[in-house]
């Protein structure tokens, strides 16, 4: 199969590229093509290896003079609880090292779950509520679970409505492991924007790169909407973009001719 290539589901836009550093400059082409035409409203970013390809192409950017994020609200999509800001694993500090102290988002526009707040469920009610209060969430990145889970919104019999404070999937706990000296060291619980969250942002950018996020990125746009899979409820969104390389789309590629 030959890359680039762009497949339409209904609501969900599918790139797919050749590897990282072109899954990173599409999903950037994307991105400020909203930015452009919201320079000041709120953007939600992610964490993880996944969205690392993004945020070196959005840095290289903004110094070659071409991106001003200086009018915009960052929040982030969850947090490890409890953790340290301090922590090399935190996402506060992912955030920081990755992205904004390369750019020219102000400090005073950027807002993460609190890994060190007292009351994680207090935590939870206050991030929502500062979501919820912003007049325009223009855009929501995302990366993807081994299983399917958006955000830390774990295989469970709804989708979540709202910030809530989750405890992770031993799964997840694993796939994690190797940002840590060991699986015990992993934070056994989250603070994540809610699939409902999620659902307020005009547009959802999901990036996924890799042959172990094949399955579950078919799963996710061409399976069954279920709580079990949280990604699966992409297919309710209204502007849904997907960036794939060319491993995480070949389950994707391999089922759709048997899609009516």
């Amino acid at each position: 199969m030959s890359a680039p290539r762009t497949i339409t589901l209904d609501n969900i836009t599918v790139y797919i590229e050749a590897n990282d550093t072109d899954v990173g400059k599409r999903a950037a082409d994307v991105f400020c093509t909203t930015l452009t035409q919201a320079p000041n409203a709120a953007y939600g970013f992610a964490t993880g290896s996944t969205p690392v390809c993004l945020y070196k192409e959005l840095i290289a950017r903004y110094k070659a003079g071409l991106l001003d994020m200086s009018g915009i609200t960052a929040f982030n999509l969850d947090e490890y609880y409890p953790i340290t800001k301090e922590n090399d694993q935190s996402y506060d500090y992912f955030m920081s090292t990755e992205l904004f102290n390369h750019v020219n988002v102000k400090p005073e526009n950027r807002d993460i779950p609190s890994g060190e707040a007292p009351d994680p469920e207090a935590e939870c009610l206050r991030y929502e509520k500062a979501i919820r209060t912003q007049e325009d969430f223009k855009l929501q990145i995302l990366g993807i679970g081994e299983n399917g889970h958006i955000g830390f919104n774990e295989p469970a019999s709804t989708f979540p409505a709202k910030t809530n404070y989750v405890e992770l999937t031993e799964s997840t706990i694993a796939a994690n492991a190797r940002f840590f000296e060991s699986a015990a060291d992993v934070p056994k619980h989250a603070l994540t924007m809610g699939v409902g969250t999620i659902m307020m942002a005009e547009q959802v950018l999901l990036i996924a790169t890799g042959p172990k996020k094949s399955r579950i990125v078919y799963e996710s746009l061409l399976g069954s909407i279920d709580p079990q899979v949280s990604a699966s409820a992409l297919q309710m969104h209204r502007n849904v973009t997907v960036v794939l390389d060319t491993d995480a789309a070949h389950d994707l590629l391999a089922n759709l001719d048997s899609v009516s």
